[in-house]
């Protein structure tokens, strides 16, 4: 399996998990509160942060915006008015790609279009992500492959045999590296759907490297998903769950961020190896924890030792438990008390 790269930091088995914070739309367009995410990603540790490269024009259907669907309830703005204001424009990306580079943060971002990809080439973005609603967009598959660039493809909703035809696009045109996202495209994901051992079923059947694209609440999730072999963790993020918007109610805060980063690293350390291997240190703690031969009573130079004359207690410096058979019928070459440690040399 081969393994990727974004802005030099190496992703794949063996490698700790990347870690992005999902920006998306929640600046809400409102380019102070983005800076003021984007410092609070790198603060807790994120390796990158990603947005969504999209238009009022380029996203949705005038027919739909018509049809006044609202994506929040309550006060929210319509489904037009939201796409309008949270749409990030050409002079707002070059914005955040320079802010982002100065605080020395990896920016991307998911492309919709073909503009979009055009617009993210002139800033030489690292990598592309394709959100789940375009694995079968072969149209644009097909441009983001031939940027040559590495590409991460969410797949929920999507079929194994969708995956497969998206993946054959990519590769056919000559994309980077990829790598899947496990995805469960619910708002927010009840984790009992969540189903991440399909991880495995993805690396089994396309040998790529494999993470996991989050929504559910909390990060008790992603942190499994680390423990079961995600590469890569996606998590949408704010600064405060209460503002208005359609992601900032189901997004990591920093605390939670943070606990994914820290969290992560711990988790990815803990996995180690598949050999058995027992650690120097470990082998050092045998002489206290383990157990060694004591005399049960007091015997006299000549008896015959058998196994009711002894016992074990710690440490476990001397005679081990599973060397009683070498023991029983050999006479004592001394006196010995009760409770007494015996040593090979009290035997004759």
């Amino acid at each position: 399996m081969e393994s990727l790269s974004i802005a030099g930091r190496r992703i794949g088995p063996g490698e700790p998990p990347y870690i992005i914070a999902e920006i998306g739309a929640n600046h809400n367009g409102d380019m102070s509160l983005c800076r003021r995410m984007i410092d609070a990603a790198k603060a807790c540790g994120a390796d990158a942060v990603k947005f969504q490269s999209w238009s009022k024009r380029s996203l949705i259907s005038t027919a739909e915006y018509q049809r006044n669907t609202r994506y929040v309830t309550g006060n929210a703005p319509t489904l037009e008015q939201a796409v309008e204001r949270y749409q990030v424009t050409r002079e707002q990306h070059v914005e955040i790609d320079a802010y982002c580079r100065k605080q020395g943060i990896t920016f991307f971002s998911s492309a919709f279009a073909a503009e979009e990809v055009a617009m993210l080439e002139e800033l030489r973005v690292p990598a592309y992500k394709i959100a789940s609603m375009d694995v079968n967009h072969h149209p644009l598959l097909e441009i983001v492959a031939r940027t040559g660039r590495p590409v991460l493809l969410s797949t929920g909703m999507a079929t194994l045999g969708e995956v497969e035809r998206a993946l054959g696009v990519l590769r056919d045109n000559g994309a980077g590296p990829v790598a899947l996202l496990h995805c469960l495209s619910i708002y927010p994901s009840p984790p009992e759907m969540v189903n991440l051992r399909q991880m495995a079923t993805w690396q089994s059947a396309f040998d790529v490297p494999v993470g996991y694209s989050d929504h559910t609440l909390g990060v008790a999730v992603p942190l499994a998903a680390i423990a079961l072999g995600a590469c890569i963790i996606e998590k949408h993020f704010t600064t405060d769950k209460q503002l208005e918007g359609w992601d900032h109610a189901i997004s990591a805060d920093p605390a939670e961020l943070r606990a994914i980063v820290d969290g992560g690293r711990e988790v990815f350390a803990s996995l180690g190896t598949a050999q058995r291997v027992v650690s120097q240190a470990e082998v050092d703690k045998r002489r206290v924890f383990r157990r060694r031969m004591v005399a049960r009573r007091a015997m006299q130079k000549g008896e015959r030792l058998t196994a009711a004359d002894v016992e074990f207690k710690r440490p476990g410096t001397g005679i081990q438990p599973d060397e009683l058979d070498y023991v029983v019928g050999r006479p004592l070459a001394r006196d010995v008390g009760f409770d007494e440690e015996l040593e090979w040399t009290d035997l004759a």
